[in-house]
């Protein structure tokens, strides 16, 4: 038990030294060079390996992934090279500290249960879409270790129709075993990110979330079901 605390209290000191190093040189490098190279940081001191399977789609404008660990937004930062604008809790970038890795790259925040805030919402994708960065949103809305994704919520829907964007799932495989501040508990390993096949988000289907958060659950699945090392 001492062993496994000590273990998290490292990997928690090495997610500390990332986002520092990326605040430190965020003013240094092009964006999105410093986002980038704290992700990394972070993904090579703690020994995490990523197993990606199916393909990004250089066309996306939006990516939406299930949400189970503190280190979810460090893998989807090392998979690819894009600039991505990251939806997050307006309270998260009140964080001292924490709140700069998200304010300094003029990430998206939401505040919850406000019609204002997805007005907000709206035009501030728009503002990162014109900037050629990827919308990338956790549509559960909070982390959940169960393995069961909560039911995805309606903003990602909204933004996506309103500006017909071109949608690629993303499915991280049980994280939450890997890195968890609630169950301060880290180990080492290969985690399994999988692409699914993207397409353009269409307002003419009132489902297509549910449709796309049913297909996200059956990878999720069937990957742990084949490969129960996973979990």
């Amino acid at each position: 038990m001492i062993f496994a605390r000590i273990k998290w209290l490292y990997a928690t000191i090495m997610i500390f030294m990332g986002m520092t190093l990326m605040i430190a040189t965020f003013y240094l490098l092009p964006q999105p060079y410093s986002v980038k190279l704290g992700a990394w940081f972070i993904r090579l001191v703690v020994f995490i390996r990523i197993q990606v399977k199916g393909h990004l789609d250089p066309e996306a404008q939006m990516f939406l992934v299930n949400h189970q660990s503190e280190i979810d937004i460090g893998i989807i930062e090392t998979i690819t090279s894009k600039n991505i604008a990251w939806v997050a809790k307006k309270e998260l970038f009140d964080i001292p500290f924490f709140g700069l890795v998200l304010r300094l790259p003029k990430d998206i925040a939401l505040q919850r249960e406000s019609k204002t805030s997805l007005i907000k919402l709206i035009k501030e994708a728009k503002r990162c879409l014109d900037e050629g960065r990827i919308i990338s949103i956790f549509p559960e809305g909070t982390r959940t270790e169960t393995g069961i994704m909560k039911p995805f919520k309606a903003g990602a829907k909204l933004v996506a129709d309103k500006y017909a964007l071109k949608v690629q799932p993303v499915v991280l495989i049980a994280t939450a075993s890997y890195f968890s501040n609630k169950g301060k508990k880290f180990r080492s390993g290969t985690v399994t990110a999988i692409y699914l096949d993207s397409f353009v988000a269409d307002k003419s289907d009132p489902d297509w979330l549910k449709t796309t958060q049913n297909k996200m659950q059956k990878v999720y699945d069937d990957e742990l079901s084949n490969h129960p090392r996973n979990r």
